[in-house]
């Protein structure tokens, strides 16, 4: 049997759309011809990387599978007493599948656009802490060996990306990087206040450039990055911004590594300096079609039978991937970024 391909993981947030994240892990990891050196993951990203993370280390591919099935589980199960937005049954029946017209939602709105949670939740109650505690034993998981993770949070005063490592994960750091500030208090940690990673890194991925064992970065993608039609409504509005604003600082980091590709394959460095740049293999997961149906109000939508068939989307995505893609990893890029950015090339030199 040849050696297993080594990945690195990279995982977007996006809410309960995070379900389809857990539809792509639990497939990669039937998959015994990879293996996941290093994690990376921001929001409900860093919710399933933690998850990922901790079950590799209890009990390897399948111990995984099971942590986060019991995690979504427990999630869908706080849902239903906590959330305090609902879905109304008659619509969905009827195959509606956004919450926007649902009372609960409206109310929810108003009260986020009107009062902070230092007013409405002064006590700061989030049920993720209570989910993390019952599924994830952090004091073992900081032990973990067999893969890296890096968590992602958005340091409150500075405005900068802060990254967490194995060693620093605790309930604080996963619930700092999920940290939405309309909804919930900053968390505190070492002096420091943190909200939501996803303003600044969703995901981060230059911890693996200098961490990680391999050179294969897969990310796995909920916020769509391109959408056909321009927005009208309020809601379709607030949804495009929304996805444009939390995928900003990944196509950043992408059209970084894009630079540094065409500094090597054009023979731009001298040969006694091309062994410190990292020639960086890029391939994504996309879930652009599968998710375009779904507005931002979906998010927050949390019901079994919701999240286990954004599950099932996952794991079809996945599986096309694999069927497509398996053949390039660890050999070159599945996604051509200087195709990607090739229009923003041709703007500059316009405007020059």
């Amino acid at each position: 049997m040849p050696k297993p391909k080594k990945i690195n993981l990279a995982f977007q947030g996006g809410g309960s759309h995070g379900a389809v994240t857990w539809g792509v892990a639990d497939r990669l990891l039937e998959d015994d011809r990879i293996e996941i050196d290093s994690i990376s993951g921001s929001s409900a990203g860093a919710v399933n990387a933690t998850a990922l993370a901790y079950g590799l280390h209890q009990g390897g591919c399948e111990g995984a599978r099971e942590t986060l099935d019991n995690l979504w589980k427990r999630i869908s199960d706080a849902g239903e007493c906590y959330s305090p937005v609902k879905a109304n049954p008659f619509p969905l029946a009827m195959g509606a599948t956004d919450l926007v017209n649902a009372f609960s939602y409206q109310m929810f709105e108003t009260v986020t656009r009107a009062l902070s949670p230092y007013q409405f939740n002064p006590f700061d109650i989030n049920p993720l802490r209570d989910i993390l505690s019952s599924c994830i034993d952090f004091e073992s998981l900081r032990n973990c060996v067999r893969t890296k993770l890096f968590v992602a949070a958005t340091n409150v005063r500075s405005g900068r990306v802060h990254v967490f490592e194995t060693g620093d994960m605790s309930i604080d750091v996963v619930s700092a990087s999920t940290c939405l500030p309309f909804l919930f208090k900053a968390v505190e940690i070492e002096g420091e206040h943190y909200w939501d990673g996803g303003y600044m890194g969703n995901p981060v991925l230059f911890p693996f450039f200098y961490e990680a064992g391999t050179s294969d970065i897969v990310i796995v993608h909920v916020n769509p990055i391109e959408r056909e039609d321009v927005p009208t409504t309020p809601t379709e509005i607030t949804n495009r911004v929304n996805e444009i604003s939390f995928n900003s600082s990944l196509l950043r980091e992408l059209r970084a590594i894009n630079f540094v590709q065409k500094l090597l394959d054009d023979g731009w460095i001298k040969d006694e300096y091309r062994d410190r740049l990292r020639n960086i293999r890029v391939h994504s997961i996309r879930s652009d079609q599968a998710l375009m149906e779904y507005d931002i109000s979906t998010k927050f939508r949390t019901d079994w039978t919701f999240l286990s068939g954004l599950k099932e989307k996952g794991r079809a995505i996945a599986d096309a991937w694999l069927s497509e893609n398996f053949d390039q990893i660890g050999k070159s890029s599945s996604v051509n970024l200087r195709e990607m950015f090739a229009r923003e090339g041709q703007y500059r030199r316009t405007d020059l």
